[in-house]
Order: structure tokens, then sequence, then C-alpha cells
């Protein structure tokens, strides 16, 4: 019965979202905002054990000492005082939350963190985009043309170039994110039809028997 009702449950919610999508009658309308309220109010429980878990986690790792205990510290700190700030003064644009917190602490951390994500990116590229075959070499010039188009000087070298590298994004990049994006969607409804109709049970925590 444990692993029987969670399987019904699944499988009877799978397919009744799938009919209620392909059907635009009120009585789906309804299903739909009344299964999305009892979605959100599974989220805020969710929540909950993820800031305990969260909790957990990092007073463990500060107790016993491990490595990077500090930055535990700094999580639990950030934790609490966004919590205080966010339940005193809201989260409304204008509030502390917002003005302080977000503007002058997320955005510069999240600017730093891509700046020195870029000269990762560089050396893996020069790593990784080696001409040892066609398809290699015409990654590297594809890579190349983007990477100086997107910097002033690309313009200086060659007026030209900006459009070039926007065309290569545009066109047999989008080609190439599109392809993927059909393949990702297919594994991801055969996976949710695996789930639904229980041939995947590894979600319910004991493997597939």
């Amino acid at each position: 019965m444990k692993r029987t009702i969670p399987l019904a449950i699944v499988l009877t919610m799978g397919i009744t979202m799938m009919v209620q999508f392909f059907v635009p009658h009120p009585v789906s309308v309804g299903y739909y905002d009344l299964t999305t309220r009892w979605i959100r109010i599974v989220g805020a429980f969710a929540l909950v054990l993820g800031t305990g878990s969260f909790i957990m986690f990092h007073s463990d790792k500060v107790r016993r000492r491990r490595q990077g205990w500090y930055y535990s510290i700094i999580s639990l700190v950030a934790l609490v005082v966004t919590t205080v700030i966010g339940l005193g003064w809201g989260i409304r644009p204008g509030s502390i939350l917002q003005n302080v917190i977000y503007a002058n602490f997320l955005v510069p951390l999240n600017a730093s963190m891509f700046a020195i994500l870029a000269f990762y990116m560089a050396s893996a590229a020069y790593r990784a985009f080696r001409a040892r075959t066609k398809e290699a070499a015409l990654l590297l010039i594809a890579a190349f043309i983007v990477m100086l188009g997107m910097v002033p000087i690309g313009a200086s070298i060659w007026g030209k170039l900006p459009e070039l590298a926007e065309w290569v994004l545009s066109v047999p990049n989008m080609a190439a994110k599109r392809a993927i994006i059909f393949g990702v969607a297919l594994g991801g409804i055969a996976t949710s039809l695996k789930v639904i109709l229980g041939i995947e049970r590894g979600w319910l925590g004991g493997g597939k028997q």
C-alpha cells in the first residue's frame, strides 16, 4: 500500500492534468485553478522543509568544523537577516530588501561572478576548441567571431563584425538550440509518461522494485 497509493495518485493526477490541458471546458479550467492552489500550499510546506534542511546541514557543518564551515556561518547569518528584513519591511519595490540587499549586495556579487566566469570560459574554450577536426575548427571559428563581435574592439577591427556575430547567434546557434530544446522536451515527455505509468519508481525512494 505504501507504493500502490502514491502510484495511483500520480497516475490519476497525470492523466487528469493531460486531459485538462487539451479540453478547454469551464470544469477543466476550475479544476486547474484548484490544483494550482493546492500546488502553492504544498510548495509552501516544501519551502519550510527546504529551509529546515538548509539550517540542519549548515549547522552540522559548523558544529563539526568541516571544510569551509565559515561559509556556512555566512549562509546562516544571511538567511536570518534576509528573513527578518523580509518579514519586517516586506519585499515590495523600495523596501530595504530590494534597495539594500538586492541592489547593493546581490547585483554586484552576480556581476563579479559573471566577470570571473568569463575568464574561465575563455580558458576552457581554448582547451576544448582545438581544431583537431573540421567540426572543432568550425566551432572555434564561430566562438571566435561571437566573442570578438560582442566587445568594442571587434567593431574597431571590422565594422560588420558585430552584425556577423549577431547573425551567428540568431541563425545557426538558434537552430541548434531549438533542436536541443526539442530533444529535451521529448525526453521530459518520455520520463513523465514513465513516472505516470509506474515504470519509473525511483522517486518513491526504493528504486524500481
